[in-house]
């Protein structure tokens, strides 16, 4: 495969691929329940996707978003404050079926936006066809999965306890003003991971968009708008020391769910000042190694690990960043790999067949360049063809090997196309890289000896959260925790598992007296309270 600058559009072309009008102009945000025009400076959104101009290579624009300031960041949080009203607003006492009903009636408002959405996924971050339908999908169904497992737990919830003469109910409540925070590989998924769980449960949210992104998330402003009442769900945009410095300085946030990079936590973190009040749900890097044994079934191996190292170009938290291959099988294995990904059709987003897409991430391509050029001075050599070849934001995958800790690749998350391959001829070698590495999300093994597997799983369990056997790394199925050790995450999301890290176990409990015993059924008899309830939701 060779790029040339006709692999991008022509100008006239665009129209041909992109349906909707562009720019796309969002001049308003949602705070307190209404879309608020801008009228201040503006944020322009180029596409990753260039196109053909006169002869030269011109990056599209594809639309503006709001710089907000200060005030703007410091009215939503009020707006978030006032609905939450200190857990006496309408929505963390509403019922749980109510808010079921509100999260529903959103549902079907954001179905009626899918086109949109996803072409924006196409276009804002060059996330091919396939996997911006995907990624929307996955997200309605994840939403519709969540208020099963709320149902699930609120059911488990609806009886009575009674212990040394104690009568109690145990439910869940909601913490208060929850800051969300998604990625930019996927920011429609990610970021509902921990936005609808947040608020079904009870909390008020301000969520800000991730800078690449942010446009896809315009078309449900008017969904979260007309689905929930005024102050429960907010947006901010703009520069983030800006906007989400002084929400963090008030003292005023009890939660954030952040997915991005420990140092970006770190900072948001130390700017809380009472940070032991604020709980974090925290997604953060990952280095995930595949180890390849060697009585390893290669053909299966070879296609995990291509799928696992460039799904989306290797821009996933949970994707193989690095190959512990056992010099008995590298030879094979590297060529049997090589030939899978020199078969990968490049291209642009809504091109049948594509697997590599444009990189969102300004001069990631350079970033990466540096990284081969890097391996190469000190060793290493460019295993498949055209391997590292660019043109402006595209990338052929490099497969890069010998690799050894000399070299930034095998330390650096490279959250792109180039594959790292280190051979190893001792077990010792791969454990020590995960027991040293900063990051402990999840690894893969692949081979066929009960024997050695069984041997590497007793202590990579203790290392990392997700040990995968003879498959990729991966979040899904979306009831699996997911989660990290080490500079990886901080608390664990999975649909149940999320609606538990979003609320605390609260409990009302009287003793077993004949006049308690006439209050409390007197109130649950007539439904005078949402939380001490036996009611159970179908």
């Amino acid at each position: 495969m060779i790029l040339d600058k006709e692999i991008f559009p022509k100008k006239e072309e665009i129209v041909e691929h992109l349906h909707l009008q562009v720019p796309v102009n969002q001049d308003y945000y949602l705070t307190n329940g209404q879309l608020k025009k801008w009228n201040g400076p503006f944020e322009e959104v180029y596409s990753p996707i260039f196109h053909q101009e006169e002869g030269n290579l011109k990056q599209t624009l594809l639309g503006y978003y709001p710089l907000l300031t200060e005030n703007e960041s410091l009215e939503a949080l009020d707006a978030a404050l006032v609905a939450y009203d200190s857990g006496k607003g309408l929505w963390p006492t509403m019922s749980i079926s109510d808010r079921i009903t509100h999260v529903e009636n959103f549902i079907a408002e954001m179905i009626t936006k899918r086109d949109e959405v996803v072409e924006l996924l196409q276009w804002e971050i060059g996330k091919n066809l396939v996997d911006s339908l995907k990624e929307f999908d996955r997200t309605v169904e994840y939403i519709k999965d969540t208020i099963d497992a709320l149902k699930e737990l609120d059911r488990q919830s609806s009886r009575f306890v009674i212990e040394q003469g104690i009568l109690g109910q145990i439910r869940r409540s909601p913490f208060g003003v929850v800051l969300c925070m998604g990625p930019f590989n996927y920011p429609l998924n990610e970021t509902f991971t921990t936005l609808i769980p947040a608020l079904i449960m009870g909390n008020t949210v301000i969520f800000k968009p991730p800078k690449l992104g942010v446009l896809l998330h315009k078309p449900l402003l008017e969904s979260f708008k007309n689905c929930f009442p005024a102050g429960v769900v907010n947006t901010v945009y703009g520069d983030g020391q800006k906007v989400i410095g002084p929400i963090m300085k008030s003292g005023k946030l009890n939660v954030l769910a952040f997915i991005g990079s420990s140092r970006v936590a770190d900072i948001l973190k130390l700017q809380h000042p009472k940070p032991h009040r604020m709980r974090s749900i925290l997604g953060l890097e990952a280095k995930n190694a595949g180890i390849i044994l060697p009585n390893v079934e290669l053909e299966s191996a070879v296609n995990e690990c291509v799928t696992g190292t460039l799904s989306f170009n290797g821009q996933r938290c949970t994707a193989l960043k690095i190959l512990f291959v056992h010099q008995a099988v590298a030879d094979i294995f590297i060529a049997k790999f090589c030939e899978k990904i020199d078969q990968l059709k490049a291209g642009m987003p809504w091109e049948s067949g594509i697997h590599i897409t444009p990189l969102p991430e300004p001069n990631k391509t350079e970033y990466l360049n540096g990284l081969i050029e890097d391996a190469k001075n000190k060793g290493a050599k460019i295993m498949n063809q055209n391997g590292g070849d660019f043109i402006e934001s595209l990338m052929i995958p490099a497969v890069l090997f010998p690799v050894d800790s000399s070299m930034k690749v095998y330390h650096e998350e490279q959250f792109g196309p180039v594959i790292p391959i280190v051979p190893f001829t001792d077990l010792s070698e791969p454990m020590k890289y995960i027991t040293e590495s900063d990051y402990g999300q999840q690894v893969s093994i692949f081979g066929s000896d009960s024997d050695d597997i069984a041997a590497l799983i007793d202590p990579l369990v203790n290392q990392v959260c997700r040990v995968n056997v003879n498959s990729q790394c991966q979040r899904g199925p979306d009831s699996f925790p997911f989660t990290g050790r080490k500079d990886s995450a901080e608390g664990t999301l999975s649909v149940s598992d999320a609606l538990k890290v979003f609320s605390i176990r609260t409990l009302v409990a009287a003793r077993l007296t004949d006049d308690n015993k006439k209050i409390i059924n007197d109130i649950v008899n007539n439904r005078k309270s949402s939380f001490l309830s036996t009611d159970y939701i179908l």
